[in-house]
């Protein structure tokens, strides 16, 4: 089946005053636009009488000018289905990325941008992050996920939906969203929030994008894990911030250690119930020193809650901004990991005396955010499925997980050190003296094996060589299979 539009109408003017009769300039108009590639083989045609009452002008020259272009064999008739762009065309189509001029000779000072976007890294379509299957980062077990219970929700809320769900504008997001998720965490993750403290966003990564822009200004110091997660550090370099990288350890971020580095900076940005990579959880002491020194320093700290319905070992860690008494820690939580990437459904609690300026960016932004899956997700929640899911998904993810380690453990014996086995939906090996990791993820993923390089994670040129090793998407009884390719690729 065709992914094109069908019965788009190309942009096609005519003139009664023009020397060309109309059908020729109709005729001309659609060779253009099949020539440049604006129209595409297989691509359907507006019907001649619909042309016409769109132009404005009689059938009969639109009928010669398909007449035309059938003859000429730029269209195919079929025969109960419409007119279509043919997919065998007499001239060659230039798409626009070959017709524009070539990036490298682009001179940048001919085309000026905005700083802060120059400050941004190239987006890359990175080779170990393309694929699905073994290792693959943030891959959830979708087969185990209840879609006909959450398509009859979709269907529920298409057929009946509520008018304030289809016409409300609040920045904040649907307050009946609002109130199911603070009902969870203040349950499930000790977080201190009344609804009109949540705000809905499009996942963490716009939340970690918001809360830069009404925190932070252009050359703010700011704490970030090392190693720690690629995208914030990319949120606050384009953002212009000073980013200072504070070692994580056994028991997290080494407070001490940021507190020498930069003791004013303006802001941390941790994942302290599962840091991100390497797995560990803040200690308490961390997490109370943590506090003190925001609170010492007037400063904020941005807990980043990415996953932390995974435990294994023990109960989920309560959250750091539960214990928060001074209102100076941004929470920030995605429903990404515990139902499905694309959903792009996550939310910020703010304290009381910024939600206006949150308020205020969000709606500079994109106004609010889109609110059927709120409602579907709302009544997912409400009835009981999301608790349901997540009690399964535990117990699933904690049997892929033993696999996984069982055979690290089976193969490579103890050439690999692994780390963060505790949580979530991932696992940490660390390479031997003389391994490349990035370099080795690029080969692996020419054989369909997706292996997530630790090193990009570190902002110094020390980095550690290693892989982030996803189980979340494995079963557990080919996850052996899966070890043995990778240790295949590594050449142990």
């Amino acid at each position: 089946m065709s992914d094109v539009a069908a019965g788009i109408s190309p942009v096609i003017s005519v003139d009664r005053k023009a020397a060309n009769p109309l059908h020729k300039q109709i005729y001309d108009g659609y060779r253009a636009a099949i020539v440049r590639g604006d129209l595409v083989a297989g691509q359907q045609i507006l019907s001649t009488r619909t042309l016409g009452s769109e132009l404005g002008i009689s059938r009969i020259p639109v009928l010669h000018a398909y007449a035309q272009l059938l003859a000429e064999g730029y269209f195919e008739s079929r025969v109960g289905s419409g007119t279509f762009v043919s997919h065998t065309l007499p001239d060659r189509v230039m798409p626009y990325e070959r017709l524009a001029t070539p990036l490298k000779q682009i001179s940048p000072e001919s085309r000026p941008i905005a700083r802060r976007a120059l400050r941004l890294p190239y987006f890359e379509n990175i080779p170990w992050v393309r694929g699905w299957g073994a290792f693959g980062v943030h891959q959830p077990a979708f087969d185990q996920f209840p879609f006909k219970i959450w398509s009859n929700l979709v269907m529920r809320h298409c057929r009946s939906p509520r008018v304030s769900a289809i016409h409300h504008i609040d920045p904040l997001g649907s307050e009946h969203f609002r109130n199911a998720i603070c009902s969870y965490l203040r349950t499930a993750r000790a977080v201190r929030c009344d609804p009109q403290n949540i705000m809905v966003v499009s996942g963490s990564q716009q939340a970690l994008d918001i809360t830069a822009r009404v925190l932070l200004d252009p050359g703010s110091a700011v704490w970030v894990e090392e190693p720690g997660y690629r995208l914030t550090k990319a949120v606050l370099t384009g953002a212009g911030c000073r980013l200072i990288p504070v070692p994580v350890d056994s028991e997290g971020m080494n407070v001490a250690a940021g507190i020498k580095r930069c003791r004013k900076a303006r802001a941390a940005f941790v994942t302290p119930s599962h840091q991100y990579p390497l797995g560990t959880t803040m200690s308490a002491s961390r997490r109370l020193q943590l506090l003190n020194w925001a609170q010492n320093s007037g400063s904020w700290i941005i807990e980043d809650d990415y996953d932390s319905e995974y435990r294994y070992e023990s109960m989920p860690i309560a959250s750091l901004q539960g214990l928060d008494t001074h209102a100076r820690v941004i929470y920030i939580g995605t429903f990404s990991k515990v139902l499905f990437p694309s959903l792009r459904l996550g939310y910020i609690v703010i304290p009381t005396d910024l939600v206006n300026r949150f308020m205020a960016v969000r709606y500079a932004m994109d106004i609010f955010p889109p609110y059927l899956y709120q409602e579907v997700l709302t009544d997912f929640m409400r009835e009981g499925y999301f608790a349901r899911h997540i009690r399964r998904m535990r117990l699933l993810y904690s049997e892929r997980r033993t696999a996984l380690i069982d055979s690290i453990r089976k193969e490579f014996g103890t050439t690999l050190e692994v780390h963060g086995v505790e949580a979530g939906m991932h696992l940490v090996v660390t390479l031997p003296e003389g391994f490349r990791d990035q370099e080795i993820a690029a080969h692996a993923a020419q054989k369909r094996l997706w292996l997530f390089p630790l090193s990009p994670s570190y902002l110094s040129t020390n980095s550690r060589q290693g892989f982030i090793l996803g189980f979340g998407s494995t079963p557990a009884a080919q996850m052996l299979h899966a070890v043995r390719r990778m240790r295949s690729v590594l050449g142990l």
